[in-house]
């Protein structure tokens, strides 16, 4: 059983159109309503491969009461954390060749009592779970090292933590050690504090989040595949894709593959990388089930390509 937290969750509507211009009136050939954040698409992509997984996080007003429902209708068990003010809603809008724009908002502020209500929520919902992920920006109110203290407790407890998050609150959180940590190719970036070029400079990175503490790093590369760098060495790898229709969630979709297959090893990263791969087939942030996967279109490697250019360097 794998839970999620997910501390500033959203209602989020994605629109498909045709083109995006600024300051027309621009036709939608297509409309979803999803529950949103990324600890949110974990429960969804994990429920979608047929996993049991329980959705720990933080409610209010009309979206918060939508985003319950339409979990529930995916067969999620939803613990929810009551707060005072409304959950965010959240838009994206995909174009038909690939573009995609998202509009988030910045979501409640949470008080004292109700971020220490989410964390008890937390502790008493992981009994027994195998997974606890912990996804997403940190709302208003909540300090950076509210992950670190989430990842002390679980540990605490017995069970293994993955994180993905960026900024200062995944710094504070590595020195805690979680079991894993899945960044994509900015917020690795973003954490050794220079640009990366090529797969070995997101290699050289992923081994630097490792000595400052991550037991493991699940690194998203988008289109140029993913690493998985542990205590045992490092894996690269890919998949083929014919066709782009969304990357809403693809990420989430990889996270959730990796844990579902155990969440260690270089078996689990094929895992990740199929789900990954199915998930930008679909529409909106539709998360892939069994019978989306490819997994014969998956490559692993311990051989990483480390002159590989990104498709999309980060400066």
């Amino acid at each position: 059983m794998i839970v999620t937290v997910t501390p500033n969750p959203s209602l989020d509507r994605t629109y498909e159109v045709p083109a995006l211009d600024r300051g027309e009136v621009v036709r939608a050939t297509g409309e979803r309503v999803d529950p949103g954040g990324k600890g949110v698409n974990v429960s969804r992509a994990v429920a979608a491969a047929g996993q049991r997984t329980v959705a720990v996080l933080p409610l209010g007003g009309a979206p918060g009461a939508l985003v319950a429902e339409l979990l529930d209708a995916q067969g999620i068990e939803v613990a929810p954390v009551p707060v005072a003010g409304a959950t965010r809603s959240n838009i994206a809008l995909a174009e038909s060749d690939g573009v995609l724009t998202k509009i988030n908002a910045p979501g409640p502020q949470l008080s004292a009592e109700e971020q220490e209500l989410l964390l008890e929520t937390v502790r008493r919902q992981s009994r027994g779970a195998g997974w606890i992920a912990c996804c997403g920006s940190l709302p208003r109110g909540l300090a950076p090292s509210w992950y670190a203290d989430l990842v002390t407790r679980a540990h605490a407890a017995g069970v293994r933590i993955a994180l993905d998050t960026s900024g200062p609150a995944l710094l504070r959180a590595l020195r805690e050690g979680p079991d894993v940590v899945k960044p994509n190719a900015e917020e690795l970036a973003e954490a050794v504090g220079r640009p990366l070029a090529t797969v070995g400079d997101a290699l050289k990175a992923a081994e630097e989040l490792r000595g400052l503490g991550a037991r493991a790093v699940l690194a998203s590369l988008g289109a140029d595949g993913q690493l998985l760098v542990d205590g045992s060495g490092a894996w690269y790898g890919s998949a083929r894709v014919d066709a782009v229709r969304s990357n809403v969630g693809a990420g989430d979709s990889s996270l959730a593959g990796f844990l579902i297959a155990g969440g260690t090893g270089p078996g689990s990263l094929a895992s990740a990388v199929a789900h990954g791969a199915a998930a930008v087939r679909l529409p909106g942030s539709v998360m892939p089930t069994p019978d989306d996967l490819d997994p014969a279109a998956v490559t692993v490697t311990a051989e990483v390509p480390v002159d590989r250019a990104l498709t999309e360097p980060v400066p």
